[in-house]
């Protein structure tokens, strides 16, 4: 039993055979990886894909600088370098690419029932925390954008239509616009239904004397502003 959980990597150096077993292994709990982290959550198929090849990479890394400590600190260095190329992700997305980069590290090391372990230890931990988390709120929020005449008070206009159509609100931003005839107030809202996000648009535009309005996700707003 306790064989399972020694490094299968010989005194000798990498074999061309435990290589390829590497990174097979490495592919196959990427994968797991990556499915567990669509539980519950949004994402995009280029995002799985990294998840699924990223402990494979990592491994082959370590497996080359095995023993130089020089090589390692510059390819950390490098990794370092993606953060600063890459969009924002949510805290979700960065936890499990430090689970992938942490599995990709101990598979490097050869140590494949530990990786295996590693899997099932963090991927049941994910699990439970994704299902008492507040990712189903967080795919209602939305950055509310509202055109509105000067002469209207934006102070309680929206309350009514604002609470019965969202869990949630806040005025962030007010400004004017078109030399002062007009203001734009942006709103932070939690939206009680998806499908009536349309009726809330509706119920704004008889307020607002049907000028512009726009939704946004988040999320998207959040990345345009940096």
């Amino acid at each position: 039993m306790l064989n399972l959980f020694n490094s299968v990597i010989p005194s000798t150096g990498v074999t061309p055979l435990i290589f390829i077993i590497l990174i097979l292994v490495s592919l196959v709990l990427g994968g797991i990886i990556a499915l567990i982290h669509t539980y519950k959550n949004e994402y995009t198929r280029s995002f799985l894909m990294t998840l699924a090849i990223l402990p494979a990479v990592v491994s082959v890394v370590i497996l080359m600088v095995n023993g130089n400590i020089g090589a390692g600190v510059a390819v950390a260095g490098a990794f370092s370098l993606v953060r600063f190329r890459s969009a924002p992700g949510t805290a979700r997305e960065i936890g499990t690419l430090f689970a992938a980069m942490g599995l990709g590290l101990i598979m490097g090391m050869g140590y494949i029932g530990y990786s295996v372990l590693f899997t099932c230890l963090i991927g049941t931990a994910m699990l439970i925390l994704s299902k008492f988390s507040e990712d189903s709120k967080k795919t209602l929020r939305r950055i509310l954008k509202i055109t509105i005449p000067e002469n209207l008070n934006y102070t309680d206009v929206f309350d009514g239509i604002l609470d019965k159509y969202t869990g949630s609100y806040k005025l962030t931003q007010v400004k004017t616009s078109n030399m002062g005839s007009l203001f734009k107030l942006t709103y932070d809202v939690v939206l009680k239904d998806r499908s009536l996000e349309k009726e809330l648009i509706d119920c704004l535009r008889t307020r607002n004397g049907n000028l512009e309005i726009s939704v946004s996700d988040y999320r998207t707003q959040s990345a345009d502003q940096l």
